[in-house]
C-alpha cells in the first residue's frame, strides 16, 4: 500500500466491479441515464489507467444483456450469476483473486440488493470498498439512500465517478491527466 492512506483510490491496488447493469433491470430505474453514463465513465477511466474490471450479469435469461451503451467498452466477458452477493459465485471470487487487488470500486444495480450484499461481503473479507454513488441506483430512491448509509456505516467509502478518476490520477501534468481531461469534457457534454 502507498502512503496515501486507506480512504482514497490507489490505482495500483484497485479493481472496478460493475454489477448487473442490464437491459431489463436498467429499464426499471428512474436514474437509468445518470447511472449508465457514470458506469461508462468508470469503464473508460479503468481502461485509461490500467485498472482491471469485473462485470457481472444477474440471471441474464431474465434480465437481458449488459445495456448497449456499455457493450462496446467490454472486452471481457461478463460473469453470469444467480446469487445476489457476487462473492457467493466462484467465477467472481476467482476473477477477483486473480487481480491480486485489495481495493474494490463498486458500481451497478440495485444498490440495496446486489451492490449492498456484495459490498458488505467484500468488507467482511478485508477488502477496502469504494461505492460510487452516482453509478448505483435502485428502483426506489429510499432503498438506494438507505443502502448507501448502511454500506458507509459498515466501512465502505462512498464516492463519485469523477472523484475515482482524480484520486487514481493523483497529479496533473501527465499524459494520463491530459487523456483524463478528455473523458471529463465528454462527460460534461452528456456523451
Amino acid at each position: 500500500m502507498s502512503d496515501h492512506g486507506t480512504h482514497t483510490i490507489e490505482r495500483e491496488d484497485a479493481v472496478l466491479v460493475l454489477i448487473d447493469v442490464q437491459d431489463r433491470l436498467a429499464a426499471a430505474m428512474p436514474r437509468r441515464a445518470e447511472v449508465v453514463a457514470s458506469a461508462r465513465f468508470l469503464l473508460r477511466t479503468a481502461e485509461l489507467l490500467g485498472i482491471p474490471r469485473i462485470v457481472t450479469r444477474q440471471y441474464p435469461r431474465g434480465l437481458g444483456p449488459v445495456v448497449p451503451e456499455l457493450a462496446d467498452l467490454l472486452a471481457e466477458a461478463a460473469i453470469d450469476k444467480l446469487a445476489f452477493d457476487c462473492t457467493a459465485e466462484k467465477g467472481f471470487t476467482d476473477a477477483l483473486e486473480h487481480t491480486r487487488k485489495r481495493q474494490v470500486v463498486v458500481a451497478g444495480m440495485e444498490t440495496h440488493i446486489c451492490v449492498a450484499q456484495t459490498t458488505l461481503s467484500l468488507l467482511d473479507r478485508g477488502y477496502r470498498v469504494h461505492v460510487v454513488a452516482d453509478a448505483v441506483c435502485s428502483r426506489r430512491d429510499s432503498d438506494n439512500d438507505i443502502a448507501l448509509e448502511r454500506m458507509r456505516a459498515a466501512g465502505a467509502e462512498v464516492t463519485t465517478a469523477e472523484a475515482v478518476l482524480y484520486e487514481a490520477l493523483r497529479v496533473a501534468g501527465t499524459a494520463d491527466f491530459r487523456a483524463a481531461l478528455e473523458l471529463v469534457k465528454e462527460r460534461g457534454t452528456g456523451s
